[in-house]
């Protein structure tokens, strides 16, 4: 149940036992799908809205929207590219609500908390007090960089207009084909590429720029 959406035009063979279990109530269904479906649609919702808690609202509305709506799901779409499309709705009406307030915590300082959890460190009566308990999965030289690229793909994508921006992010960090994200905005196949090359050209700049950075070295001066 993790697996791409179906042929485009219609639902996916296995939709309609999928759709069967849900509308009888299947919890293990239900509970299997928002495992395996929540992530990208958190990455969707969190393009039109201005935190991470926010999109995690409007996933849980999207659900609750899903359960209320299956009776109206006429599999004229793939079920993935149905939910896909109620996700959408419920992030731009939410991001439309959100701009005209600012979120209290927001204005909370970012380094409110520890960077590091203080349990990852030994104890006074630990074989190397102030050590690590375990060394970390990477090493921060690592997960700085990969942070810093992350956000030099997401400023470049914030800068772009919505349908470039969009269409980019369903293409490369979700997987869509060409004909689903045709399908998802519902444009043609030609205006597709456009978005998507153009969208491209920008992220890709920027990268360029960012590495270029990285690899000029730092001139000392005496």
């Amino acid at each position: 149940m993790t697996g791409k959406a179906g042929p485009v035009g219609g639902a996916a063979p296995e939709d309609d036992t999928l759709v069967a279990r849900l509308r009888a109530g299947d919890e293990q269904t239900f509970a299997a799908l928002v495992d395996g479906w929540s992530g990208w649609m958190l990455r969707l919702a969190g393009r039109y809205v201005p935190s991470p808690s926010v999109a995690e609202e409007v996933v849980q509305e999207a659900w609750l929207a899903v359960l209320q709506g299956l009776e109206k799901f006429r599999g004229e779409s793939s079920l993935r590219t149905w939910v896909h499309q109620i996700v959408l709705n419920q992030a731009r009406r939410r991001g439309v609500r959100e701009s005209r307030s600012v979120p209290f915590a927001s204005l909370l300082p970012e380094d409110a908390g520890p960077t590091v959890d203080p349990e990852r460190f030994q104890g006074r009566d630990g074989a190397h007090p102030g050590g690590w308990r375990r060394f970390p999965d990477e090493w921060p030289e690592q997960v700085a960089l990969t942070r810093e690229v992350h956000d030099v793909v997401a400023t470049a994508l914030a800068g772009l207009p919505e349908r470039q921006r969009v269409v980019v992010a369903l293409r490369d960090l979700d997987g869509h084909t060409s004909a689903e994200v045709c399908a998802l905005l519902e444009i043609s196949a030609a205006n597709q590429r456009v978005l998507l090359h153009r969208g491209r050209a920008v992220v890709r700049a920027a990268l360029e720029r960012y590495f270029d950075r990285r690899r000029t070295p730092v001139e000392v001066t005496s």
